[in-house]
C-alpha cells in the first residue's frame, strides 16, 4: 500500500510517497517559495535528484505539480494517482481534541480550524493541504497525524501552568508539547533496543526546533515545549525558556508591540541571536573553533539547557534507562552530544568519546560498555510514523 505523506507549510510543501509494508520511500521532495516563484526539489528512490523551477502561485498548483511529477514519463514512480491508497497529513496542533491520529471528516477539519489561534502559522496551511487533497484525490482517505497527540498522556501536574485555573478551563492555557511523532518513534526504537517494556527513556530531538521528552513505559509524561513551540531549549532562532518579565521590559525599552515581541523571540533569538553569526549550528561550531567568543558561549548555553532538562527529567522519571539523541543536530553534532552528557557520570551517564565521534548510519549505541545508562543515536522517521498510522486507520 502506497501512502502519500504531506507536510504543508505557509509557503512550502514537503512530501514522501512510502510503501508501508516495505518502508521504502519511493519518492520525496520539497516545494518551496509557493506564492513567489516556486522551486521543487525532488528525489526518486533510485537516488535521482532533480531541482525544478515551476510556477506555484498557491498550494493547489504545488500539489498538482507534485502529482504530475510522480506520474510523468521521465520521473514516473507510479503509473497513475490511483496507486496512492491514502494521504497522511502532519498537523502541528491537535489541542485536547485529539490524542491519536484520526481519519479526516468535516468535523475533524472544523476542530483543526478551531485550534488555529494556538498554531496560527501552521494549522491554516495544514487545513489547506487537506482540502486540496480531498479535491484532487476524490474518494481517497485522508488521515491527520498530530504533533501534540503523543503528549496527551502527560499528567495534569506536568501540563498545567501556575496561573489562575480558569485560564486553562476557559482559554485552554496549558502545555501541549510538539515533535510528538519523533518522540514516539525514537522512544519506541529505544524500548526495542533495551528489550524492556517497563522503561524510562529521555529523547532529545535537537534540530532548528528542539525539544526533550521524558517517556515512561512508552508514554510521554513531560516535555520541554509548551503552549507553543517557543518554550524549552535554546533553538535555531527561538529563545526557549525566558523570564516572562523580559517581555514588557523589552517592549518598553525597544518600543515593540506584541507581534514584534513574538517575532523577536521566535525568529531573532536562540543560536542566531546569541552567536550573531547564523541559526545554522554548523557555522557556529566552526566559528567557535576559530576562536569566536560569542559562538563558544552559545554552544555552552545550548548544552547547559539540554543538560538541565536531562537531569530534571531523570528526577521526574525516578531514574533513566536510556538517553536518545535524534534530528539534525542530535544525529550529527558529536560535540553537542559530548557536552550535553559531560559531568553526568554520577548519574550513570558515561559517554564513549570514540564511539560518539564515529559517523555511522542507523541506530547506534555511544555509551561506554559498562555505563549503567544507555546512550543512543537514533535517526528519527516522522514520515514513516505518519504513513504507518495512515495505513493502520485505512486498513482498519
Amino acid at each position: 500500500m502506497l501512502i502519500l505523506v504531506l507536510n504543508a507549510g505557509s509557503s512550502s510543501l514537503k512530501y514522501q510517497l512510502i510503501n508501508v509494508q516495505t518502508a521504502e520511500v519511493k519518492a520525496s521532495g520539497l516545494c518551496e517559495r509557493i506564492g513567489i516563484d516556486g522551486v521543487m526539489k525532488h528525489e526518486i528512490a533510485e537516488h535521482r535528484k532533480l531541482q525544478i523551477d515551476h510556477p506555484m502561485p498557491t498550494h493547489k498548483e504545488a500539489i498538482e505539480f507534485m502529482l504530475d511529477i510522480l506520474t510523468h514519463d521521465d520521473t514516473q514512480v507510479i503509473a497513475n494517482i490511483d496507486e496512492i491508497a491514502a494521504v497522511g497529513h502532519r498537523v502541528v496542533h491537535g489541542g485536547e481534541y485529539f490524542n491519536k491520529s484520526i481519519l479526516i471528516n468535516a468535523n475533524v477539519v472544523k476542530k483543526i480550524e478551531e485550534l488555529v489561534p494556538l498554531a496560527p502559522l501552521h494549522n491554516p496551511a495544514h487545513i489547506l493541504g487537506i482540502k486540496i487533497c480531498q479535491e484532487l484525490l476524490p474518494g481517497k482517505p485522508n488521515v491527520a497525524v498530530f504533533d501534540t497527540a503523543f503528549h496527551q498522556t502527560m499528567p495534569e501536574e506536568n501540563y498545567l501552568y501556575a496561573v489562575p485555573h480558569e485560564d486553562y478551563t476557559e482559554h485552554h492555557l496549558r502545555k501541549y508539547g510538539f515533535h510528538g511523532t519523533s518522540h514516539y518513534y525514537v522512544s519506541d526504537q529505544a524500548i526495542q533496543m533495551l528489550d524492556k517494556k517497563e522503561s524510562k527513556v529521555i529523547v532529545c530531538h535537537l534540530g532548528n526546533g528542539s525539544s526533550i521528552c521524558a517517556v515512561k513505559d512508552g508514554k510521554s509524561i513531560d516535555t520541554t515545549m509548551g503552549l507553543t513551540p517557543l518554550e524549552g531549549l535554546v533553538m535555531g532562532t527561538r529563545s526557549g525558556d525566558i523570564d516572562a518579565g523580559v517581555i514588557p521590559y523589552l517592549m518598553d525599552k525597544k518600543g515593540m508591540d506584541s507581534n514584534q515581541m513574538i517575532n523577536y523571540l521566535n525568529k531573532k533569538s536562540g543560536i542566531l541571536g546569541v552567536s550573531g553569526i547564523s541559526s545554522d549550528l554548523r557555522e557556529v561550531i566552526k566559528a567557535a573553533k576559530d576562536g569566536d567568543h560569542r559562538s563558544k558561549i552559545c554552544i555552552e548555553m545550548m548544552c547547559n539547557r539540554i543538560k538541565k532538562y536531562i537531569c530534571s527529567y531523570i528526577g521526574i522519571l525516578g531514574g533513566v534507562d536510556a538517553i536518545c539523541f535524534t534530528a539534525g543536530i542530535g544525529e550529527n553534532a558529536d560535540l553537542i552530544r559530548e557536552k550535553s552528557c559531560a559531568n553526568l557520570e554520577f548519574l550513570g551517564i558515561e559517554l564513549d568519546k570514540k564511539k560518539n565521534k564515529k559517523r555511522e548510519s542507523g541506530n547506534r549505541e555511544i555509551n561506554k560498555d559498562n555505563s549503567p545508562v544507555k546512550i543512543y543515536v537514533i535517526p528519527t522517521n516522522e514520515e514513516y510514523v505518519i504513513a504507518q498510522d495512515t495505513y493502520n486507520l485505512v486498513k482498519g
